[in-house]
């Protein structure tokens, strides 16, 4: 993925996390973003989607789909679609699950562990990679993979 624009962020604690979604959903263009979220176990990635999900105003349990691999809700702005490839063995399974049509379709795509469906997925907007330090605070560095997410970086300000 070639980097059209980068941004480094400290998390604290998880308040930060927390708002840095708020202000993500409130981002022009995010509803069609297809956003990649990479980071080792426990680094964050799902507590990240849980707020922004409620930040869109979904209501009730938003579970992480391990097992499932695919969790869609439904929103009066559009759908957003929660991906988590953490048990694919081989990047072709994203294929016989019919996930192109997903991907092409309107809507916010989230992707846990997208290295697992590598070759598969489209250029994300945005590539968001945290790290769990021993403070329990976050590194996160966000890359714009293309102008709509150029656009979404723009959207946060000068910092989030």
């Amino acid at each position: 993925m070639a980097i059209l624009e980068s941004r480094e962020l400290s998390w604290p604690d998880e308040a930060a996390c927390q708002q840095f979604a708020e202000a993500l959903a409130h981002a022009p263009g995010l509803m069609d973003a297809s956003i990649e979220l990479q980071g080792g176990l426990g680094a964050g990635k799902t507590t990240l989607v849980r707020h922004l999900l409620r930040a869109l105003g979904v209501e009730g349990r938003i579970k992480s789909p391990s097992y499932a691999v695919l969790e869609s809700y439904e929103l009066p702005q559009g759908v957003a679609s929660h991906f988590d490839f953490y048990r694919f063995d081989d990047p072709r399974e994203w294929l016989d699950a019919g996930f192109r049509d997903v991907f092409v379709a309107p809507g916010l795509k989230l992707s846990e562990w997208p290295d697992k469906a590598a070759g598969m997925l489209p250029v994300p907007d945005l590539a968001i990679h945290m790290e769990a330090l021993d403070d329990q605070s976050r590194r996160v560095r966000i890359d714009a993979g293309t102008e709509r997410g150029r656009a979404l970086l723009a959207a946060l300000g000068p910092s989030s």
